[in-house]
């Protein structure tokens, strides 16, 4: 199976729910489950499709995160209040979590909540 490799940034104070890392290089699989879920089981039964950003945001819940999930994620994708920027790009105008992510991409997640 393919892999894609990718970078990924924090901003904001979210680094601090990563390790304090404000970088990563990671590979993922071309092809990911639909159901989005990231334990290693056999992928034989599961239905497939090409990994998009949805997929990203839970690996990095269930691989990267190390803390306080409530504040990087809500439902089925980040919260409120983070920006997400797709090649520098505002994921809004990408497609959201259903961009299909391609080799060498950088995604970039900035909180913008400030304390008072």
């Amino acid at each position: 199976m393919s892999t894609l490799n990718l970078k990924i940034e924090f901003g904001g104070g979210l680094e601090l729910l990563f390790s304090n890392q404000r970088s990563y290089q990671i590979a993922l699989p071309s092809l990911v489950p639909k159901d989005n879920s990231t334990a290693e089981e056999s992928l034989a039964m599961k239905e497939m499709k090409a990994l998009d950003v949805d997929y990203l945001i839970h690996h990095m819940r269930d691989h990267m995160l190390q803390e306080r999930v409530e504040l990087f994620m809500e439902k089925d994708t980040v919260r409120p209040g983070i920006l997400v920027l797709i090649n520098d790009t505002d994921w809004e105008l990408e497609g959201e979590g259903d961009y299909k992510l391609q080799e060498g991409d950088e995604v970039v997640f900035i909180s913008t909540l400030h304390g008072g």
